[in-house]
């Protein structure tokens, strides 16, 4: 087997990958996949196990051969609690120090597992946003929201850092400093106008129409270049510890890629005709 066919081999339709602790569905001829939290009588917390398979799943999204957009969301009117108090919380206060590291290292690379898989991520959240919550919200790549959502990165009212997951490196960034170290260090809710205004909602839209809304932009990215899409997150991503001189150039090899597409010349050529282009992927 060649090289190519080899790395070819390794990609695989995830449309319909069965889950046990978190809900999955294709939408859009299985372009795009819509996970759901699904406890709603608890507003949706998470556990040992719902952490660690939505872990893998976003991994294994990097090998998937037809999903190009991910929607991620909550059942009943919620969109996810944090870590729930009795499955979580409790056991943590009785785990040594050993244990604890395994946990939180896992619980960082679930983000991690986001940020890395080249779909878009858009977040659809409603009502409760709190905690871990917030943490998923914060690693999707666009957030929609409905007037009812309440957001709070409530680690110290626990006694934790805010240092949670990600949230001092990748808060400030959506947020700006000041605001991001506000909502850190009080752990105070702030509501879907403030989050809006504040940049942390890309759109407020209302609860009726979330998810068919977070849906159609999922799609319509899903339409798009995705190799484009991926070198895109890719760089926004990487560049944020870079110097701009640094960054020109990793643009410039990133763009020089995208160039050797045929998606980029489906694009030309689409042009040329007058046409709509049509882009495959590739």
């Amino acid at each position: 087997m060649t090289a190519p066919d080899a790395m070819a081999a390794m990609r695989r339709p995830m449309a319909d990958t069965a889950t046990r602790h978190v809900r999955w569905r294709s939408a859009a001829d299985g372009r795009v996949v819509v996970i759901t939290l699904d406890r709603p009588d608890r507003k949706n917390p998470l556990t040992f196990e719902s952490y660690a398979e939505l872990r893998d799943r976003f991994r294994d999204l990097a090998y998937a051969s037809d999903v190009r957009a991910v929607v991620l969301t909550g059942s009943g009117g919620n969109f996810c609690s944090g870590g729930d108090v009795f499955e979580i919380i409790e056991p943590l206060t009785r785990m040594d120090v050993p244990s604890l590291l395994a946990f939180t290292r896992m619980t960082g690379d679930l983000v991690k597992a986001m940020r890395a898989c080249p779909q878009p991520i858009i977040a659809a959240v409603d009502g409760a946003c709190a905690g871990a919550g917030a943490i998923l919200a914060m690693a999707a790549d666009l957030r929609l929201a409905t007037p009812a959502a309440r957001t709070a990165f409530l680690f110290t009212r626990v006694g934790l850092a805010g240092c949670d997951m990600g949230a001092c490196a990748i808060l400030p960034r959506l947020v700006g400093q000041g605001r991001a170290a506000e909502l850190l260090y009080t752990g105070r809710s702030f509501d879907a106008a403030e989050g809006e205004r504040w940049g942390f909602w890309n759109r407020l839209v209302p609860a009726n129409e979330l998810e068919t809304e977070a849906v159609a932009l999922a799609e319509s990215l899903a339409r798009g270049p995705a190799f484009a899409h991926a070198m895109t997150k890719t760089m926004l991503q990487q560049e944020w510890s870079v110097g701009i001189e640094q960054a020109i150039e990793m643009e410039a090899q990133a763009q020089a890629l995208c160039m050797q597409t045929r998606d980029f010349r489906r694009a030309f050529e689409a042009f040329a005709a007058r046409q709509v282009p049509v882009f495959e992927g590739d």
